[in-house]
């Protein structure tokens, strides 16, 4: 529960005020947390100018997490990011590098600290390195498989088939040579599944570790191919530990980048909409 240091307390309010679900009340000119509403999102944590309030949760909650305002660490220059954000690419050329395990925990951190509706914190991730091979084998399988039943049906768009004729070039090229071209994951080192009960935010969070991959200087691009797979074969959720109260949101696949790019790309305008 949230506790509130009434010694330290200096009756400001400012937690009151920004509560999102209004369970703290002032008693005698202090704040106090009545904890019957709170989801523990810390925005009075973050806020009281005195440090009065803090979790009793060490468990799950370690306030040693907390760090003070600064704005030299804690500001980005908004062109900068900008910039950045323009920068990226998805990258699938890979050099033959395993990634160190601080820049590991540096990205599932960017994750940890995403934003979740109603502070559920319910996304989760799978690390893949020892058994990318035995992930990729029951995908390829599973793709090969629904690229039959694609190719017979002759309502199958275009577009749709290709992809199927491409799955059947994939798993050929394994099944011939396991250590040779590798379309579905390239090679990489690392793979990290996100999955969540609530797809947006599990999205968000892929979303902001991608940004940490980045400035990480590694490279990465999202797998729409084990996605698909996994609908058709529920055996590769079991393989990836996946609750049937969770959905696979995205496979993120990780590594050096081969390949360094030189400059920005144009964009198509957006369509927008003012009301």
């Amino acid at each position: 529960m949230m506790i509130v240091n009434t010694d330290k307390c200096i009756g400001c309010t400012l937690c009151k005020q920004d509560c999102p679900v209004n369970d703290i009340e002032m008693i005698d000119g202090k704040s106090h947390v009545k904890n019957k509403t709170c989801v523990k999102c810390g925005h009075c944590i973050a806020i009281c100018p005195v440090r009065a309030i803090s979790c009793d949760d060490e468990k799950d909650y370690s306030m040693s997490e907390v760090k003070e305002y600064n704005i030299e660490e804690f500001s980005v220059n908004p062109d900068v990011l900008m910039n950045f954000m323009k920068f990226r690419r998805s990258v699938r050329l890979f050099s033959n590098k395993d990634i160190e395990e601080e820049k590991i925990d540096k990205i599932l951190e960017a994750g940890k600290f995403t934003q979740t509706s109603g502070n559920l914190q319910d996304v989760s991730y799978v690390v893949v390195e020892d058994k990318i091979q035995d992930l990729r084998k029951i995908v390829l399988q599973t793709l090969n498989n629904q690229a039959d039943n694609l190719l017979d049906d002759e309502t199958t768009a275009p577009q749709i088939k290709m992809y199927a004729n491409m799955w059947k070039t994939m798993y050929k090229n394994f099944v011939e040579n396991p250590d040779g071209e590798d379309k579905l994951f390239s090679k990489a080192p690392l793979l990290i599944v996100v999955k969540s009960k609530n797809i947006v935010n599990g999205a968000l969070a892929a979303s902001k570790m991608e940004l940490m991959i980045n400035a990480l200087g590694l490279g990465t691009y999202f797998s729409g191919f084990l996605l698909r797979a996994v609908n058709f074969n529920p055996e590769i959720g079991k393989f990836l530990q996946i609750d049937d109260s969770e959905e696979l949101v995205a496979c993120m696949v990780i590594g050096y980048p081969k390949v360094h790019y030189k400059r920005t790309v144009p964009r198509k305008d957006v369509h927008i909409t003012r009301l």
